[in-house]
């Protein structure tokens, strides 16, 4: 917020100094020029202008564009300024190409499971979505209603699935779904959150044996962040049955089961004497009932903890309470056999804001450390500093808020945190040097010779007949140098050079661009030849 800051303006001038990172994000230095004006700029105002962090003030120059187009230019045409909205981002080829081997990295794991993947609209029936998200149910996109049915765009996979599993009567089901879900939530670009973002979603759907299915969506979570190669991480664990007992013995009322979850849910971003005062001072609670719950919601541990407090005098009374503890003994011995408990903490202020979840909640991060240690190796970036990079849990009772006669068909899921993930692999990227590769081809047709297009659009029909990824370029009579330099500078690992003896002699010149090394190999043997010379299984 800018205070005194008043601005008469008749006319503007901008000029744009635009600069390319290798990623082609694009970052600008203003400058105007305002004729005809009177600004009055208090000292106050001035010395909050300089405090601001860049991503506001970013946005305070794009008020001012939109303005400058809203008053038009001199000859009275009126212009718009060329930006994608708040919360959205434009993705390069570069950036593309590590997204599609994160997604791919992903979507195998999701198989390796034996999932099966559906697909979804990307706006519900206002109704679907109302009072499933908690407090969250403000960041709901709502359409304008054009005189039909009242719609929202998605604001996750979650209940779009549970909606498709009651409609559809489907009782079993191990589905994986990737797609773009919103949320009108403050943007942080830098801390990969978006309004507009991919979820990837694992789910399985059945009447099973008690945490079988949960230790297998995080088995999930343990393989995807380790071949992603992240650095540390650590999954968090907790039951929402253990917080519903923990508050009742605690002496929460009923009604603020919910709102007091929330606060809990916040101890990851503060410490525990604010979360405390958010209890008492926003929601009513008692002061010593806020204590009462600090001594517990600030203890974690593995199986040694779950025993302590099975132990204990007031949550061993408590059948809620004990249903939980239970089942997360027992999941800690699915996680040994899976051979991941090392990563796996019971952490008591767990909380998850959702609404629907039922029994066992969980949440991935990154260690701090290794975060800050990536991002900061670029010193011209922004560091990046993310949260959780995966989190789920069980929601028992969601697809029977949507089926006629109440039938709830028990689910578990996970949802890798794309955004975030693409966050830190792009600026590891970009302070590494590393160099990506945007295509796939792997021979480049080429000739040293003119008149040669027709031998050569001959060759690359052949090349694609039979699945080879390959290339010629868009010129009649290309320079051999011109060719050889575009296959270094786009990754292309071999060129087919043809010309008029090799034509006579029924060969084509195969080059390794790496080496520069050239052998004829017969026209018949080429397919062959390429695919040995690339790997291609």
């Amino acid at each position: 917020m800018i205070i005194g800051f008043v601005v008469h303006i008749t006319y503007i001038r901008t000029k744009l100094e635009i600069k390319m990172n290798k990623f082609g994000t694009i970052t600008a230095k203003y400058w105007s020029g305002f004729f005809c004006y009177r600004t009055r700029l208090s000292n106050m105002a001035a010395r909050v202008m300089c405090s601001l962090p860049n991503e506001q003030i970013s946005e305070e120059l794009a008020k001012l564009l939109e303005l400058k187009a809203q008053l038009g230019t001199n000859d009275g045409k009126p212009q718009f300024v060329l930006k994608t909205p708040k919360g959205t981002r434009d993705y390069n080829p570069k950036q593309m190409a590590i997204r599609e081997k994160v997604f791919s990295t992903i979507i195998n794991c999701f198989k390796r499971h034996g999932a099966e993947t559906i697909d979804t609209p990307v706006f519900e029936l206002k109704e679907t979505l109302t009072g499933k998200y908690g407090e969250d149910s403000k960041l709901i996109y709502d359409l304008k209603d054009q005189g039909g049915e009242l719609l929202s765009l998605r604001y996750d996979l979650t209940v779009p699935f549970a909606r498709y599993l009651a409609m559809n009567k489907i009782t079993n089901i191990k589905r994986y779904h990737i797609a773009k879900v919103y949320r009108r939530d403050n943007p942080a670009m830098t801390k990969g959150r978006y309004r507009e973002f991919y979820q990837c979603d694992f789910d399985i759907a059945g009447q099973y044996d008690p945490m079988i299915p949960d230790a297998e969506c995080l088995k999930i979570v343990h393989e995807i962040l380790s071949e992603l190669q992240l650095g540390e991480f650590l999954i968090k664990v907790n039951d929402r049955r253990l917080l519903d007992g923990l508050f009742e013995v605690c002496g929460v009322p009923a009604d603020k089961f919910r709102t007091i979850c929330s606060a809990v849910d916040k101890m990851d971003k503060m410490p525990w004497e604010d979360v405390k005062n958010e209890m008492v001072a926003e929601k009513g609670l008692a002061p010593e009932t806020a204590d009462k719950i600090g001594e517990y919601v600030q203890l974690n541990g593995r199986t040694e903890l779950i025993d302590k407090l099975v132990q204990d005098a007031k949550l061993s009374q408590n059948k809620v309470a004990m249903e939980g503890l239970n089942d997360m003994k027992q999941l800690f011995v699915y996680l040994t056999l899976f051979g991941v408990e090392d990563r796996v903490l019971f952490d008591l202020s767990l909380a998850r804001g959702l609404d629907y979840y039922t029994g066992v909640i969980y949440e991935a991060v990154l260690a701090q450390s290794q975060a800050d240690t990536q991002a900061q190796q670029n010193e011209h970036s922004e560091p990046v500093s993310v949260g959780s990079v995966a989190a789920g849990g069980r929601y028992d009772g969601l697809v029977g808020m949507f089926d006629p006669k109440g039938r709830k068909v028990p689910c578990v899921g996970v949802s890798i945190g794309i955004e975030r993930i693409f966050s830190i692999m792009e600026q590891r990227i970009e302070a590494s040097d590393q160099k990506i590769r945007t295509t796939e081809t792997q021979v480049l047709v080429a000739t040293a010779q003119k008149k040669l297009l027709e031998e050569r659009m001959k060759l690359v029909a052949e090349l694609w007949k039979f699945g080879i990824k390959a290339e010629i370029t868009y010129k009649k009579n290309p320079k051999l140098l011109n060719q050889l330099q575009y296959c270094e500078e786009t990754g292309i690992p071999l060129v087919a050079i043809i010309g008029e003896q090799e034509l006579k002699e029924g060969v084509v010149k195969l080059r390794v661009v790496s080496t520069r090394e050239e052998v004829d190999v017969a026209r018949a043997n080429l397919i062959e030849e390429i695919e040995k010379r690339t790997c291609r299984s």
